[in-house]
């Protein structure tokens, strides 16, 4: 299985190592640094290189590289959706999973790395359990260590580990009882230049944070279940009842987590929330061009469409831009040739506009192609794809608990084409 860990940040230095069968010289992420030369960016370097005698899997999360060496063939999601889950549980014990904040709680990181795998094969990876393993830093407990020469380590066996139900831990209590739910879609689309869509789907996740006493047993139905496709399940969720009767039956962890992940790919169900008209002419003659977009809502079922910002990368010919918005603000850099507009809120009545001249080469040709537009947005209260929680029911305790359902749309990968 996994016999290290290299944690690698952007400008290519290694930051922290962790071996778990044998050492595996550093040496060997001199294949990865080759495969990120020749990747242009960071999202695009592989996620499984082959060496010689080791397989390097990595992930790229908060500007790190997570990469993972190991000797024999597994299969690489297993090994990818671990490396995943080491960000997540660093996410949670620190708040942000960054370069110096791991730094900062080295000890920890390694305390905790040394709970999830064992041996190289994984085995507490559930943030209830780890939890109880090893306690998350505060600054008295920080103070106290220092003073003391102790480490956070828990001092007994966490109680879930051996039940039927490893997520959650027993006796647990509170005097406010909730269960909370964000349904929060992320829209991809590719719309052309005559506005239809070339390609769209939805990337959609329940999170949940549930503060419930006792060994609670919660059902959440759906309106239209059958809208859900690809579904990914924490492992609290009853399967078979899923199956046959579309509902989600499970005892949950205690505190955040992440209920189901699911996608929407079919493009008759997918809505654009929003349109951009756009004119952007090069002439060949002149040294200028015309530059002017539109963006408006479509389709947002009467939701404020806001947080919206537009980036275009501009062609290397342009020199620079003279551009008027009627709303927000915008920057271009004459260096990069990006130009970014933040728009902020749209509203329907004064749709936000962006106008102007380019200067251009003087006698250099036209561009072959116009720039594409990218766009960001988020729209409070509206899951895109329809989805809409019916009901939350709780069995097996007596209180009444605190109930809240959420939703939000927010973009993706969103292109339009000029």
């Amino acid at each position: 299985m996994i016999h290290s860990l290299f944690l690698i940040n952007s400008s290519g230095d290694i930051f922290l190592e962790k071996h778990w069968k044998s050492v595996v010289s550093r040496s060997v992420c001199d294949y990865f640094f080759e495969a990120q030369e020749r990747a242009t960016e960071a999202e695009n370097v592989p996620p499984v290189i082959p060496t010689p005698h080791h397989y390097l899997l990595s992930v790229y999360r908060h500007k790190i590289f997570f990469v993972a060496v190991i000797q024999t063939e597994v299969p690489p999601l297993f090994v990818i959706e671990f490396l995943h889950r080491v960000v997540d549980t660093f996410q949670d014990y620190f708040g942000v999973c960054s370069e110096p904040v791991i730094k900062d709680n080295v000890v920890v990181v390694y305390e905790v790395l040394e709970e999830m795998l064992d041996n190289g094969f994984p085995l507490a990876t559930e943030s209830n359990i780890l939890k109880e393993l090893i306690k998350p830093p505060t600054i008295l407990r920080t103070v106290v260590n220092t003073i003391t020469g102790s480490t956070n380590v828990g001092d007994q066996l966490p109680t879930g580990q051996l039940s039927v139900v490893p997520w959650r831990r027993t006796g647990v209590k509170y005097t406010n009882n909730e269960a909370y739910f964000d349904v929060v879609e992320e829209i991809d689309a590719i719309i052309d230049k005559s506005g239809s869509t070339v390609t769209a789907e939805i990337q959609g996740v329940i999170d949940a944070c549930v503060k419930l006493t006792g060994m609670p047993d919660l059902t959440l139905s759906f309106m239209n279940p059958r809208l859900l496709d690809d579904v990914s399940f924490h492992p609290c969720v009853r399967f078979k009842r899923w199956e046959s009767e579309r509902i989600l039956s499970f005892i949950p962890p205690d505190g955040n987590f992440r209920l189901l992940s699911y996608h929407v790919s079919a493009q008759n169900l997918v809505a654009i929330p929003v349109y951009v008209k756009h004119s952007i002419s090069f002439r060949d003659s002149s040294s200028l061009g015309r530059f002017e977009i539109t963006v408006g809502p479509k389709q947002s079922m009467g939701k404020t469409i806001e947080g919206v910002t537009v980036t275009s990368q501009m062609p290397k010919g342009v020199l620079n831009m003279s551009l008027t918005p009627s709303q927000g603000t915008h920057t271009f850099d004459p260096v990069t040739k990006m130009l970014s507009w933040d728009v902020g809120k749209i509203n329907p009545q004064k749709l936000p506009s962006l106008k102007g001249t380019m200067s251009l080469q003087v006698g250099a040709s036209k561009p072959d192609e116009n720039p594409t537009i990218n766009l960001q947005f988020k729209i409070q209260q509206l899951a895109i794809s329809g989805l809409k929680v019916n009901r939350l029911d709780m069995y097996g305790e007596k209180y009444k608990p605190f109930k809240g359902i959420k939703y939000m749309t927010k973009a993706g990968k969103f292109q339009v084409r000029t």
